[in-house]
């Protein structure tokens, strides 16, 4: 049986409100024990090694001291694209795992968007079993609430659920039929489904590549306007005021969608969003030069539609953080920015860039913590997850705060390396991740 103990460092667990110098000690992949931290004794046993007290010989411990780190509850990011089946040549679930582990994220859900679309539950199944195969973190995956993500028929929410579904949307496409959408979220209420929703109309600017505005203009580009992310984020809350269903606004990017999820929140709907660590910190001015990897879908927007999604952040309107990590080939970015893959890679820098929030004072390093762990694992009903309480899943970790790093592409973990933060200096990096007891990544 495993037995690992994490010494010294301080532990941020926000769903047990616990903050300070603890010894964590965790057998067989659970947390045993949580104490406040104790020195070694000089006779080559620790002292409370489980809850009932007794000693034990160090030579039967993995021993990790975290002396000036801090020890957290394993980060999860519920919104992935792990491309396999069918696009390996971008991500598969063995890359994309290793990815998430050097950022420090023990559990990651995929989206649906895969070939063939994970709308049944052999799909699912084979993301599972390959899951546990290969990956080296916990692997969640999303179905489709459309079959063939056409947006024309409903999938078998039932069946999805029942394979190991934790959630159900259509990203990567919006569902323009509102009468399937109001449907979807009505199968999904009683399997207590998150509904996550892609806001966009696809009728809105459809030749649009980046935001519109002065950038745009300047670059002789065709924009989205926000209004394609607002129109469709109003519009589902409005199906889930109507159907009583969990929603969740997925990769928030406008200042007026912060504004309709505050809105639905302050009338008591179940209404959730995220934000990523990209839309938080470039704004439209990354694409001059015409950098294909600042270009993605929602688009960078502009420093007004930031500060809004700070506010949110802040007061609690926009409820965590994800990656949208979306892989693309070279051959898919290295073309004209108007023919080239929307995405970015995300996995692998996302908690130093969420770091900037707290030296910004923005988020406490608690609240940061909250919403990359334990509101996460909430949505999605992950109830051994998301914290260090005895008896929960020993996902844990480890970060230095003061360990400075340059991001270079062609180190990623990814299979694929387009991240518009290459030679980014960052401060912060995640340098131990922990999945059930045991070392998955070590910087």
């Amino acid at each position: 049986m495993n037995r690992l103990l994490i010494k010294g460092g301080r532990v941020i667990d926000p769903a047990s409100g616990v903050d300070g110098l603890f010894d964590v000690y965790a057998i067989g992949g659970k947390i045993a024990a949580v104490k406040p931290a104790i020195p070694p004794n000089p006779w080559g046993q620790i002292s409370n090694l489980s809850p009932k007290g007794e000693k034990g010989d160090l030579n039967d411990w993995t021993i990790i001291d975290a002396a000036g780190l801090i020890v957290c509850p394993g980060l999860i990011d519920m919104h992935t694209h792990l491309r396999e089946p069918g696009y390996e040549y971008k991500e598969t679930i063995k890359t994309g795992t290793m990815a998430a582990a050097a950022g420090g994220f023990t559990s990651i859900a995929c989206m649906a968007n895969t070939n063939p679309v994970n709308d049944n539950a052999s799909v699912t199944r084979y993301i599972l079993k390959k899951a546990a195969e290969e990956g080296v973190v916990n692997v969640f995956p999303v179905g489709a609430i459309s079959k063939g993500l056409h947006g024309e028929t409903l999938a078998d929410i039932g069946e999805l659920k029942e394979a190991g579904c934790v959630a159900i949307s259509d990203d990567g496409k919006p569902v323009m039929n509102s009468s399937l959408m109001r449907l979807g979220m009505e199968y999904a209420k009683p399997f207590n489904l998150l509904i996550i929703s892609h806001a966009e109309d696809a009728g809105l600017a459809t030749d649009g590549v980046m935001n519109e505005g002065f950038v745009a203009t300047k670059l002789g580009l065709k924009g989205l306007p926000n209004a394609k992310e607002d129109i469709m984020a109003a519009r589902d809350i409005a199906l889930a005021e109507l159907t009583g269903a969990r929603l969740h606004i997925a990769h928030i990017s406008t200042k007026g969608s912060v504004e309709l999820v505050r809105n639905a929140k302050q009338r008591g709907l179940s209404v959730s969003a995220e934000v990523t660590p990209h839309h938080f910190t470039l704004t439209d001015e990354t694409v001059i030069g015409y950098n294909t990897n600042a270009k993605m879908n929602p688009p960078l927007r502009t420093k007004d539609d930031i500060d809004a999604i700070k506010i949110g952040l802040r007061d609690g309107v926009i409820d965590a953080i994800a990656t949208d990590h979306a892989p693309q080939s070279i051959d898919e970015k290295d073309v004209e920015f108007d023919k080239a893959a929307n995405g970015i890679v995300g996995l692998e820098t996302a908690a130093s860039l969420c770091l900037r929030l707290v030296t910004d004072n923005i988020l406490t390093l608690p609240e940061l913590i909250k919403k990359l762990s334990a509101i996460p694992a909430k949505l999605m009903n992950l109830d051994s997850k998301g914290k260090l309480n005895v008896g929960a899943d020993a996902d844990i970790t480890i970060i230095d705060l003061n360990k400075e790093w340059v991001v270079d592409a062609k180190k990623l973990k990814s299979k694929s390396k387009n991240t518009p933060f290459d030679g980014w200096k960052m401060q912060g990096k995640v340098v131990k991740t922990i999945v059930a007891g045991k070392m998955v990544y070590e910087g």
